[in-house]
C-alpha cells in the first residue's frame, strides 16, 4: 500500500504556497534589516508555526479523507484559485532585541533570512522534480 500516493495529487498546490510564503517572508525579513535606523520602526515576520500548522492539518486531513482543505486561521486566509494571504505580525522578541543589541538584532534577521531561503529553495526543487523537470539528486 503506498500510503504518499493521496498527497501526491496535491503536493504541488502545497509547494506552490511554501514557495509564496517564503518569498513573502523573505520581503519583510528584508525590510526587517533595511527599517533599523527608522524612527519608530517595528519589526515584523509571518507566522511560520501557524502556517506549518495550517499544511500539517491540510495533509492529514487528505491522508485520511483522500480531500486537501486548507483551513483559515487568525493570520493566514485562503482564497479562491489558489491564492492566500498571510498577515505579518509584531516580532515581539526580534522589537526588543533591536532596542537592546542591535547587532544580535542582525544576526537573528539574516539566520531568518538563511532558514527561510533553505525552506524555499527545497520546496521549489521539489515542485521542479516533480513537474519531471530535474532529477532530484541535481
Amino acid at each position: 500500500m503506498n500510503l504518499s500516493s493521496p498527497v501526491t495529487d496535491n503536493i504541488t498546490e502545497l509547494l506552490v504556497k511554501i514557495i509564496e510564503f517564503t518569498h513573502t517572508r523573505q520581503k519583510i525579513l528584508t525590510q526587517n534589516i533595511n527599517n533599523i535606523h527608522s524612527p519608530g520602526f517595528v519589526p515584523r515576520d509571518l507566522v511560520v508555526d501557524e502556517f506549518s500548522a495550517v499544511l500539517n492539518e491540510a495533509i492529514n486531513e487528505h491522508i485520511q479523507n483522500e480531500r486537501l482543505v486548507l483551513r483559515d486561521t487568525e493570520n493566514i486566509k485562503f482564497g479562491i484559485c489558489g491564492s492566500f494571504e498571510v498577515k505579518p505580525v509584531i516580532d515581539k522578541y526580534a522589537k526588543e532585541l533591536l532596542k537592546e543589541n542591535r547587532n544580535e538584532y542582525i544576526e537573528l534577521q539574516i539566520n531568518k533570512l538563511l532558514e527561510n531561503s533553505l525552506n524555499q529553495r527545497v520546496a521549489a526543487k521539489l515542485l521542479k522534480h516533480k513537474q519531471g523537470m530535474i532529477s532530484i539528486f541535481e
